[in-house]
Order: structure tokens, then C-alpha cells, then sequence
């Protein structure tokens, strides 16, 4: 069992910057030990989606087109976090933002564990 709390969120102007967090902890003491780690977002009347995700041994990192040049996605294998840099933000970026936990690279296993979210909000 996985809990995933995410932090930074805020209101932000356009053309800023915002720095969001997710930790992540095991119940019974466990060790944490996830295939990948995604950021999804949802804004009110449109459906989520996957905004950028790294694997958490080698790092390897993929993001989606109408974020790639201003979002880094970036994660912490000791620590046991995984943060996203949000660079040049758009109104069209507020939305409440997910922190979630893949297990595994088996093509049957989606993201299993998801945090709480966080609320973005980017004025003009």
C-alpha cells in the first residue's frame, strides 16, 4: 500500500513558474520501489491527463507535446519524491494536479496509486 501526498500548488501569472512535490510512503514499513512515477492534471469539464512521467531507476523522462520545453519532471530515489518544474506557465495550465505511482512495466498494470492533488492556478 502507497500514499502519495502532493505539494506547491498556488496561484501563479502567467509567464511564471511554480514547483510542485509528491512523497511518497509505504504502509507496514515497506519499500518503495515503483516502476514510474507520472504527474496527470484535470481542469473543471475536460478529462485528465498524463502530463509527463520518469522511471524511477534509470530516470527516463516523457512528457506530453503542450507541455514539452516548459515542464521538468524529476525524481528522487532515495529520498523518495518526485518533483515537477513548471517554467513559462499559460492559463491554460490551471487544473488540479495528480501525483501517481505505476508499479510495474507489465503492459496489464496502469497507475495504481494516486495522491489527493493539488490545485494550479495560472491568471492572465
Amino acid at each position: 500500500q502507497v500514499q502519495l501526498v502532493e505539494s506547491g500548488g498556488g496561484l501563479v501569472q502567467a509567464g511564471g513558474s511554480l514547483r510542485l512535490s509528491c512523497g511518497a510512503s509505504v504502509a507496514s514499513g515497506g519499500t518503495f520501489g515503483p516502476y514510474a512515477m507520472g504527474w496527470f492534471r484535470q481542469a473543471p469539464g475536460s478529462e485528465r491527463e498524463n502530463v509527463a512521467t520518469v522511471t524511477w531507476i534509470r530516470g527516463a523522462t516523457d512528457y506530453a507535446d503542450s507541455v514539452k520545453g516548459r515542464f521538468t519532471i524529476s525524481r528522487d530515489n532515495v529520498k523518495n519524491t518526485v518533483d515537477l518544474e513548471m517554467n513559462t506557465l499559460l492559463p491554460d495550465d490551471t487544473a488540479v494536479y495528480y501525483c501517481a505511482a505505476r508499479l510495474t512495466r507489465r503492459s496489464s498494470g496502469g497507475y495504481e496509486y494516486w495522491g489527493q492533488g493539488t490545485q494550479v492556478t495560472v491568471s492572465a
